[in-house]
């Protein structure tokens, strides 16, 4: 029986090795330009996510759900990154953003400071509500949804919110 079967493994391995050699030999096709197409690249994000990051999206996920902007009432979007505070005011009827600003722009930059440190406090924050309250104000917008984005209401975000509340802003 040993005999057999270490014969049946040689017969194996053989032909497995007359089959890499046969390919190695053969004859090198040449595709027509239509078979050469590749495939269209995907844009997707493949990197993976942080944990953190992967429940932040779903939390906001859930919040969308529930909650979206019109003309007349749109919704106020923040979103916090380690050193920014970003606001939007979104009328997704339309699908456009009525005004934006964030920790970024110059106008922020020149009432709270241009060093790192300075644009991710809560005073910076407190800074960008109030000046989007009077954005909103200028353009009509009295009443709005707040959106927090799936961060939790507290710190920054809710800096953000009661500034443009204070700036007469209604949610």
């Amino acid at each position: 029986r040993r005999a057999n079967t270490s014969h049946n493994e040689r017969d194996h391995t053989m032909s497995a090795f007359a089959l890499s050699a046969r390919a190695a030999v053969a004859p090198v096709r040449v595709s027509s330009a239509a078979q050469q197409r590749r495939a269209p690249v995907s844009t997707t994000v493949t990197a993976k996510m942080p944990h953190k990051e992967m429940r932040r999206q779903k939390r906001h996920t859930k919040i969308r759900a529930k909650l979206s902007g019109t003309a007349e009432r749109p919704r106020i979007s923040v979103y916090r990154s380690n050193q920014h505070t970003y606001v939007q005011v979104i009328d997704d009827d339309n699908q456009t953003t009525l005004c934006a600003i964030g920790t970024m722009s110059p106008k922020i930059k020149e009432i709270v400071g241009t060093d790192e440190w300075k644009t991710k406090t809560v005073e910076a924050a407190r800074v960008v509500g109030q000046t989007l309250g009077e954005m909103c104000l200028e353009k009509g917008i009295k009443s709005a949804v707040f959106d927090r984005g799936g961060f939790v209401y507290h710190g920054r975000v809710k800096a953000v919110a009661e500034a443009c509340r204070a700036a007469g802003m209604e949610f």
